[in-house]
């Protein structure tokens, strides 16, 4: 009698594990599937330069380094996504990512996309649009620009598609020294020193097809008064890191808000800096361990919210003194978005339930992408910021108490409390997509 019931509560235990074991190899039999596209996205022509107000509408002269659009596309049995880099200052405008959007959808079947601008100041303004008033007449080459880039897009983004390849994958973190909080004088200062490295190998070969790099601290290292382009560190990392590994590159800026670098004397150069970052970004990928994932699904949703203004937009005088600070082609098209209340745009996505993608349309401070990592109980939770779109910064609620700028309504004009509102969001989608928490009303 005993020794029936040890036998068959032996086989109650070793049926899970078969179970898994079958499991697992129906995941192997249907890998992802991984894909890499760049197209570079250089402005030919003169064009005003974004990020530094008190260039107003200077026109760029020329270019220091080539700006890319380089995108990764995943593939699974049940849906897909595409990661974009961009070597500019923000994510596409509203218009550009409906475009984007219908596009790779009809022509590829993807569902999720993520583009973020590296937020590099030495990229062109890309609001400008064909209207008098708004650009037209006065800047068409930027106008020019603005139309070309959503096709540039699309077309890194179809042929990563195109070229996707079964793949395994893995993700290294490491904290580094290498950001500091620019904006807080609380001590100790919040500030995120996650460096998080994906690796997408060849799945027969284990060669590496493209690593991405998400790490948080604006690229503002090359001088303000040099009016050529220049992607900035992230640019000088990514092209060691591809020499280097014989791969691909791709960087995704992460909530760098209230951070800046922090070189020390051997690397003050946005090229000496970009390489110490390169040299960690190598070293953590060497030591990832690229599998299946366990689960092969691809999930993700879009969020929209209309925030109230901490400005009033219709008063003229705003008008004059964003004009002032700026240019007014360029206030009156931000203006014209943001007369109804900031459309902000939250997208997350999910991979085989292990890893989480987080992506915000503007600069969110660095603590709520630190937050919503501690909050979020998956394996890895990556934050993009500068996320399809841009709704300018997102503090949290104790640096808006604290003022400065980054803080102040002038520059921070969605109401207090949004970035917060955006990262519970996330978190509930995060674990409703998992499986771990009932869908609940929107």
């Amino acid at each position: 009698m005993f020794a029936r019931i040890r036998i068959v509560g032996a086989l109650l235990v070793l049926i899970p594990l078969c179970c898994d074991r079958q499991s697992a190899w129906a995941d192997d039999d249907k890998p992802l599937r991984v894909g890499f596209g760049k197209q570079d996205i250089t402005p030919q022509a003169p064009t005003p330069m974004w990020g530094y107000g008190a260039r107003h509408a200077l026109l760029s002269q020329g270019t220091l380094t080539p700006l890319y659009a380089k995108a990764i596309v995943v593939q699974s049995e049940e849906g897909k996504v595409a990661m974009v880099g961009l070597d500019i200052g923000r994510g596409p405008t509203r218009q550009m990512m409906e475009k984007i959007r219908a596009e790779i959808l009809e022509k590829a079947g993807i569902e999720n996309v993520l583009i973020s601008g590296s937020h590099s100041h030495h990229g062109p303004v890309i609001e400008l649009i064909d209207r008098d008033g708004f650009g037209k007449g006065t800047y068409d080459d930027a106008v020019a620009y603005a139309e070309k880039l959503p096709d540039l897009i699309i077309e890194a983004i179809l042929e990563a598609d195109k070229t996707a390849q079964p793949a395994t994958i893995g993700v290294g973190t490491r904290e580094v020294t290498l950001n500091r909080n620019r904006h807080t004088k609380r001590k100790p200062k919040a500030r995120d020193p996650l460096l998080s490295v994906v690796r997408f190998d060849d799945a027969q070969s284990g060669k590496p097809l493209v690593v991405l790099v998400n790490f948080s601290a604006h690229p503002v290292m090359t001088k303000g008064e040099v009016l050529k382009f220049s992607a900035d560190y992230p640019g000088f990392m990514q092209d060691k890191v591809e020499a280097e590994m014989e791969t691909n590159c791709v960087f995704i800026q992460g909530a760098a808000g209230d951070l800046s670098p922090n070189p020390t004397d051997d690397f003050r150069e946005p090229k000496l800096f970009g390489e110490e970052l390169a040299r960690n970004v190598i070293e953590v990928a060497g030591e990832i361990e690229s599998k299946p994932l366990k689960r092969n699904t691809i999930v993700g949703r879009v969020d929209q919210f209309r925030f109230k203004s901490r400005i009033d937009f219709s008063d003229p005088l705003v008008l004059v003194g964003y004009s002032a600070a700026f240019f007014p082609e360029l206030i009156v098209n931000f203006i014209e978005e943001a007369k109804e209340g900031h459309q902000a745009e939250l997208n997350t996505v999910l991979l085989g339930r292990q890893i989480a993608l987080v992506g915000g349309s503007g600069e969110f401070f660095c603590n709520h992408a630190v937050r919503l990592r501690e909050r979020s109980y998956v394996d890895h939770t990556l934050f993009f910021g500068y996320c399809n779109g841009h709704n300018l910064y997102f503090p949290t609620i104790e640096a808006v108490s604290e003022g400065g700028y980054g803080a102040d309504a002038a520059v921070s004009p969605v109401e207090i409390g949004a970035g917060e509102r955006m990262m519970n969001r996330a978190l509930i989608n995060i674990y409703e997509m998992a499986g771990r928490m009932n869908a609940q009303a929107k």
